[in-house]
């Protein structure tokens, strides 16, 4: 598969073509197809994979991805998370090339069992499962697929004794350090931010903070805008245990909130987690904001 392997023609007698993941350049690649896409019927968004493909330094070996062309243009992709999982979107025009990817996948996992988790609305690649021979699994646990307009956002009022800003040069210890307070055990690194913040579309105006008298960076709300699609994905938020209860997440995703609506989007997308004790706080949170769902993740297992 290195280099470039042809898997079958295009409708107009173009060739597809596979290849292996090689790199960053092939992350933006990746998301190009995301971005061409994207609509609420699609399972990820280009800040899913900016903030995911960012934090396995030193495990490329568990995830191994492959990128099928057509005449230079990204068409599908696959992404595996071993030993038993995949992450995978296929262009809804191309519905065939689900196939292949789910081929693909076999080639590499490591398990004999497989788990797929995709959104409700994803009918194409939910059909390809069912023909690979997947069958859907009756799961309690399973993401919200919420959004929210942003004509009619609320104005962010920091709880006494912080401020709301948005992160700058030199914050980086801080805001890795919340991070990792609020997102206990956490993998999240100084040199893995400092990856993602040189990863498009990563921008520090939408990387926001609520900051303690005492500097200490006590919440966070990171949020990756589609200029393309005029939509912004809030990935991650979180609290540091010391100060929750105080209004903080609110006030920081409202501020993140208007700096996106500033930067030019329409809406906003999140998805919580339903059926986690440690998730229990995110959902209530983001309806209080004003989220409504509009889907929901599928498990599907073979």
């Amino acid at each position: 598969m290195s280099g470039g392997q042809a898997v079958g023609c295009g409708m107009l007698g173009r060739m597809i073509t596979m290849r292996r993941y090689a790199g960053p350049e092939d992350l933006r690649a990746m998301q190009s197809l995301t971005e061409r896409i994207w609509s609420l019927d699609n399972y990820c968004h280009v800040g899913d994979q900016a903030w995911e493909r960012t934090h396995i330094a030193g495990r490329e070996a568990l995830h191994p991805t492959a990128l099928w062309e057509d005449g230079g243009e990204v068409v599908a992709w696959g992404w595996a998370f071993l030993p038993d999982g995949l992450h995978f979107l296929v262009d809804p025009a191309r519905p065939e090339l689900a196939d292949e990817v789910l081929r693909w996948f076999d080639t590499v996992a490591e398990s004999e069992a497989r788990s797929i988790t995709l959104l409700d609305r994803e009918t194409h690649l939910r059909a390809a499962l069912e023909r690979q021979g997947y069958r859907l699994e009756d799961s309690p646990v399973y993401s919200d697929y919420m959004r929210l307009p942003l004509d009619d956002l609320p104005e962010p009022v920091a709880p006494q004794g912080f401020r709301l800003r948005h992160v700058e040069p030199g914050d980086l210890a801080r805001r890795v350090a919340v991070h990792q307070a609020a997102w206990q055990p956490s993998k999240v690194t100084e040199e893995s931010y400092r990856t993602a913040m040189g990863t498009w579309p990563y921008r520090s105006t939408l990387d926001w903070v609520a900051e303690a008298e005492d500097d200490t960076f006590a919440a966070s709300c990171l949020i990756w805008l589609d200029e393309r699609n005029r939509v912004g994905e809030l990935e991650p938020v979180g609290t540091d245990p010391r100060f929750r209860r105080r209004g903080l997440a609110r006030a920081v995703c409202l501020a993140a909130l208007g700096a996106l609506r500033d930067a030019g989007a329409d809406q906003a997308v999140v998805y919580p987690v339903r059926g986690l004790a440690k998730a229990a706080a995110a959902a209530p949170l983001y309806e209080d904001l004003g989220f409504v769902p509009y889907g929901r993740t599928v498990t599907y297992v073979r």
